[in-house]
């Protein structure tokens, strides 16, 4: 008689609407849940590739969304791309807490397919307990920051001595090619620097083989005084157009400045990128030079606490 009634109403009622009361409770298998055990967040999913249900913990004070998302991809190595957005659509840096994130809904994409994850409301604190929190998760982000920061610094010492290594790999074709542009214009230089000394001795041989031979001091004193005054002249206008003392050694500097970017252009040589890689070696080596200093002064007090 209870296989008649049970046969009736499978068949008389809506099969559907006893399947969705019976099974109402279960959780879809590709609903993304969160949900705290312990006091941490877990966050539960089904993974694209394996389709099997995964459960990551979240630790909010010291997980980011791209820990979160690389951790996702480590777990499901199908996955070729995951981002998260908040519920309007902008996207959230990856640098952003997971404490931050979890305190509204947001939606995970991955490969393109969203989901909307909607987060459990957190009971409120009171005022008293919201300052206990507050100073524990100071206390223990300093403790972290303590214990964490001698391998933080050999991190950064490593990435730093490869960044280093990655420069002067860069910068060694181009210290070779202004090495011989610079021997170049310096070749350039002493040449001109000879022919003006000779066009001197020229000069001065002309004036003493007229004064002496050809003409007398009472006709040339004239002469030596107005190409003296010439050449003041031609200093003078040196300063109007460079803005700068005709001296030697300025003079020097600049025709090579001259004769260097010329031959630049020439062979190629970017002197941009060249004063760009220097200065990028100049800051790595810099920032090299402290870490190394502050691990060294870690040692130093580290020494002296066990002799205390």
């Amino acid at each position: 008689m209870w296989a008649q009634q049970v046969l009736c109403v499978k068949l008389c009622g809506n099969l559907k609407f006893y399947q969705s009361n019976l099974y109402s409770t279960l959780v879809p298998s590709d609903e993304i849940t969160v949900s705290y055990k312990h006091g941490l967040p877990l966050i539960t999913l089904t993974l694209p590739s394996r389709k099997e249900r995964c459960q990551f913990v979240v630790k909010p004070m010291l997980s980011t969304v791209g820990s979160f998302l690389q951790d996702l991809q480590n777990e499901d190595k199908g996955i070729r791309t995951a981002a998260i957005f908040t519920a309007d659509g902008t996207e959230i840096a990856a640098s952003t807490l997971m404490e931050i994130l979890l305190k509204n809904d947001f939606k995970l994409v991955i490969d393109k397919i969203t989901y909307d994850v909607q987060c459990p409301m957190k009971e409120n604190l009171s005022s008293e307990q919201a300052t206990e929190m507050e100073n524990m998760k100071s206390l223990v982000y300093r403790l972290f920051t303590a214990l964490h920061l001698e391998e933080f610094q050999k991190k950064r010492e490593h990435h730093l001595l490869e960044k280093i290594d990655h420069l002067k790999g860069q910068l060694q074709p181009l210290e070779q090619m202004k090495a011989r542009i610079e021997a170049r214009s310096e070749a350039k230089i002493s040449g001109l620097l000879w022919a003006g000394l000779a066009m001197l001795s020229v000069q001065g041989g002309a004036m003493a083989w007229l004064t002496w031979w050809v003409y007398s001091w009472d006709i040339m004193e004239p002469v030596t005084y107005f190409i003296t005054f010439a050449n003041s002249m031609v200093f003078f206008a040196y300063f109007i157009v460079t803005r700068q003392d005709y001296t030697y050694s300025a003079v020097k500097s600049r025709q090579f400045l001259h004769f260097f970017h010329k031959r630049s252009k020439q062979q190629h040589f970017d002197v941009e990128q060249y004063n760009k890689l220097k200065d990028d070696l100049a800051k790595a080596t810099e920032a090299l030079r402290h870490v190394r200093r502050s691990l060294y002064l870690r040692m130093q007090v580290e020494e002296l606490d066990e002799r205390k």
